[in-house]
């Protein structure tokens, strides 16, 4: 045991000498920087810390603080200008992950990286082109500490810390305020009165009141406490209250030396930060405290909001602290102190000015020399909107933005997904532009409008930028607006509880649904009711996250509900007081078998009405569905959702009524134009015209059902839309149908007997022939699909057995019409035979009744035997 127990202490240091070891034991130690050290100049991130070069290889970061980013390396460059860093080089492997807090580690260089090449050591995000921080390796004169770095740190309160650096020769000790607060709140430190109790520790207080201006620059001023109030004087002029100094010497209180002389001061990332000097004991008797640099002393501090000058006060004044926000302490400043771990991390660390879009007053874009710009480094020349510098720009989806661009002809505005601007395909990479390009661009005198209209896809966080220099813009804030200004359409569902939404695109539909009533999900069907029906769900998980799946339902209970994979993009689901909203985009039609998966039979035309359904409940689940979470609450009927109308209405059983509509074409198409057209192909051998009456009585009584039907389910349906299938073939045939009576008219008059047809005679009769037949085929395409159209529709059970029984009618009306078609050939093949009975006459029975003016008589019935004249001729017997 005692062997043990001395072995452990010994590993243990062991293991801290190697780990404090050279980092690369076998390089060389030749350059001129090896030994050298430095301090890390803030730049964003809260970045402190310094570094020392080991050797050829390698160099330590020690105490390192930084807050995370998203692509952050070590960076070599030449130096910290905005070209040379945006062209620098990554300078080793490792990469600078997470939060760091007061840290000390190693860093080895890559192989083929040397200290030669470096005189700018920076850790950098490379997705934002963001310099964290840096150090100057080579300098021409020593260079001074970057003004955040102190030898002391002291926090205060969560929020509050002081830092501080003793300098006894010079009298005087640096300070620096550092808190997480508001743009123009004030942070406030010094000394109480030692005669106080802890009660009254504020009256007497001699403090330094420190911040930032509007316009972004520090300040600090010397303040005396003579109350717990705001600055003000009695009737007599004399200053009480927390007041400046100055006031107290001089009623104007303008124009008195500041014993806290400032000198340096930021803010970034949420947190504000004042630097200055303070005399130890070379101070005002009155007014100022003496601090002895050695003793214990009694410090006070406050946090709160500052009233900025106006016409009567020409200085700024503390406000009311609150109760939380002020505190004191015993500090002996000639202590070392260093209890600041890690950075301070404001939850709200963006500072920019914020532009909200309005649809109607334009944004003017300008540009002009940079002056605060949010990430640095960036170029000599930013954009301004409406005045202000690289702003943060918020906009709404679906509210159009108006851009009066007037930026110079040089710089030309677009909206995209890259970080940086300045075309993203020169550094081979890709972005999405949202708006503007090469023409976005103008002057003052000549300004170019751009309009923006933002939709439902479009990301949540995008950049406006100029298209030929990077970083002269921002970030663009992409928010939600009214539902009903990011879709085109929307209606209410049955009872009013659930508003449903749609903008159709190229082969895609964008759908939204959201709650009228608190609930835990909402499920909107599409279908006659939830069974059999394709179904959206939409809620939020016990961790507050949203989510949007699809289902098959084939029954009433839990076990009948199916996940389906559909191919849902854009999702989002949220929760506001209790209702729910949830979006997605989805394909019309889904590319996928059929038989394999049951979703892919989830199309949606949209030019046939879409029944819509719904149901809310209390909860559900991503996994094992019970009957806990089925619904609470029900549409009592089906929504028919006309997508391209717009509209929607009750839904009505129109199965009768598509049903005689199918019928009546059915009579038309399968009955009347048929037998029509088999009167005039094989009834012309009978005597007279009847062949003719059957054929113009078949034809025009076909042709009055078919717009009798048309009109029938288009009053019925309430329009009609040329982007269906059904549709098309029906239009097709009932122009086809209409031509023939036209065609019919226009006939050619017959050339008498004996005489050669004329051209256009037998152009007719072969257009009349071919357009009859093409009718027929067109339209029984018709019938077999608008037989399906309304299988697709209400889903009747018997419409299989109907298509084929349709199908075996007309194979039957195929047979007779081959029976027929051989017979008339026979009897033909008999007609040409007997002419070699050389019988002069007209064999061939007249077909020059014109089909709309018959011209033939009984008289001329009567007449025509006789005026036929047969002679035969027989041998002579010479």
């Amino acid at each position: 045991m005692i062997r043990r127990s001395l072995f452990l202490p010994f590993l243990f240091h062991l293991l801290l000498l190697f780990g404090y070891a050279d980092p690369a034991p076998y390089c060389t130690r030749y350059s001129s920087v090896v030994d050298s050290e430095f301090e890390f100049e803030m730049v964003q991130h809260q970045v402190r810390g310094s570094l020392k070069i080991m050797d050829d290889c390698s160099f330590r970061v020690f105490q390192f603080d930084m807050l995370p980013g998203s692509d952050v390396y070590w960076w070599g460059a030449q130096a910290f200008d905005f070209e040379n860093l945006t062209n620098g080089f990554i300078v080793s492997d490792a990469g600078l992950n997470g939060t760091y807090k007061n840290t000390t580690f190693d860093v080895r260089l890559m192989n083929n990286v040397n200290w030669d090449m470096i005189n700018v050591l920076a850790i950098w995000d490379r997705t934002t082109a963001s310099d964290f921080g840096h150090v100057v390796l080579r300098r021409e004169a020593p260079a001074k500490p970057p003004p955040t770095v102190f030898g002391n740190c002291k926090v205060l309160s969560e929020n509050f810390r002081l830092r501080w650096s003793l300098n006894v020769s010079e009298d005087s000790l640096e300070i620096g305020l550092e808190a997480v607060i508001g743009i123009i709140d004030f942070m406030a430190f010094g000394w109480a009165d030692p005669r106080a109790g802890d009660s009254d520790l504020m009256i007497g207080g001699d403090v330094a009141v420190a911040g930032l201006k509007e316009d972004g620059l520090p300040f600090v001023d010397n303040f005396f406490i003579t109350k717990y109030s705001e600055c003000t004087k009695n009737d007599n002029g004399v200053a009480l209250g927390v007041c400046p100094d100055s006031v107290y010497e001089r009623s104007d209180g303008v124009g008195l030396a500041n014993s806290s002389m400032l000198v340096y001061g930021h803010r970034k990332d949420g947190v504000s930060f004042v630097r200055y000097r303070w005399h130890l004991s070379k101070v005002d008797g009155n007014f100022d405290r003496p601090v002895n640099h050695s003793a214990n002393m009694k410090v006070i501090w406050a946090l709160g909001s500052i009233k900025p000058p106006d016409s009567i006060n020409p200085y700024y004044l503390p406000q009311n602290h609150g109760p939380d926000n002020y505190g004191h302490l015993v500090l002996n400043i000639s202590e070392h102190v260093n209890d600041c771990t890690g950075p301070l991390d404001a939850e709200d660390k963006e500072d920019q000015d914020i532009i909200i879009a309005d649809a109607n007053v334009p944004l003017v874009v300008s540009s002009a020399p940079a002056m605060h710009y949010p990430n640095p480094p960036n170029p000599a020349k930013v954009f301004y909107i409406n005045k202000k510098e690289a702003p943060v720009l918020r906009v709404e989806r679906g509210v159009p933005v108006k851009f009066s661009i007037q930026a110079g002809n040089d710089v030309a505005l677009y909206i995209t997904s890259d970080p940086l601007g300045g075309n993203a395909t020169t550094r081979n990479l890709t972005e999405t532009i949202y708006a503007g390009g090469p023409e976005a661009h103008g002057v003052e005198a000549s300004p170019t409008e751009l309009i923006w209209a933002p939709d439902r896809n479009t990301p949540d966080h995008i950049y406006y930028h100029s298209l030929y220099d990077q970083k002269m813009g921002w970030r663009v804030e992409v928010v939600d607006g009214g539902l009903s200004d990011m879709y085109n359409n929307s209606v209410n569902l049955d009872d009013q509880q659930v508003t449903f939404l749609w903008t159709l695109s190229k082969g895609s539909i964008s759908i939204a649904a959201r709650g009228e009533k608190k609930s835990g999900y909402i499920a909107v069907g599409f279908g006659s009711g939830m069974v059999n029906s394709f179904v959206y769900v939409g809620w939020m998980d016990d961790i507050g996250m949203g989510h949007v799946h699809s289902y098959w339902i084939d029954g009433k209970d839990a076990s009948s509900i199916h996940r389906t994979h559909e191919n849902l993009t854009h999702v989002r689901c949220k929760i506001e007081n209790g209702i729910i909203t949830w979006e997605f985009t989805r394909p019309l039609d889904p590319s996928c078998l059929r038989e394999k998966r049951v979703e892919c039979k989830n199309i949606i035309d949209p030019t046939t009405p879409l029944k819509v359904v719904w149901a809310m409940g209390a909860k559900w689940a991503n996994g094992h569905l019970t009957d806990r979470n089925m619904h609470s609450s029900t549409s009592n009927r089906a929504i028919l959702v006309h997508l391209m109308l717009g509209s929607a209405e009750a839904e009505q059983d129109l199965l009768p009524v598509l049903a005689v509509h199918g019928f009546m074409m059915f009579v038309a198409w399968g009955i009347l134009f048929p037998g029509g057209i088999l009167a005039a192909r094989y009834l012309k051998h009978l005597k007279g015209d009847g062949w003719y009456r059957i054929h113009v009585y078949l034809q025009y009584s076909g042709l009055i059902i078919v717009l009798l039907a048309l009109l029938f389910a288009v009053a019925e349906l309430g329009g009609f839309y040329v982007r269906s299938t059904h549709v098309k073939f029906g239009l097709a045939t009932i122009f086809l149908a209409c031509t023939q009576p036209v065609n019919a008219f226009l006939r050619p008059q017959k050339p008498a007997i004996g005489e050669q047809a004329p051209f256009t005679r037998v152009i007719w009769e072969y257009f009349h022939a071919i357009v009859g037949r093409c009718a027929i085929v067109v339209g029984i395409a018709a019938l077999f699909t608008g037989m399906k159209h309304l299988g697709d529709r209400y889903s009747v059970d018997n419409i299989h057995g109907l298509s084929l029984a349709m199908a075996i009618w007309f194979l039957m009306g195929a047979l007779i019409v081959s029976y027929l078609e051989y017979q008339e050939r026979q009897r033909m093949k008999k007609q040409i035979s007997a002419r070699n009975n050389w019988v002069f006459g007209n064999l061939e029975e007249d077909d020059s009744v014109d089909l709309l003016s018959p011209t033939i008589t009984n008289a001329d019935k009567e007449l025509r035997p006789s005026a036929r004249m047969d002679v035969q001729l027989e041998p002579l017997n010479i």
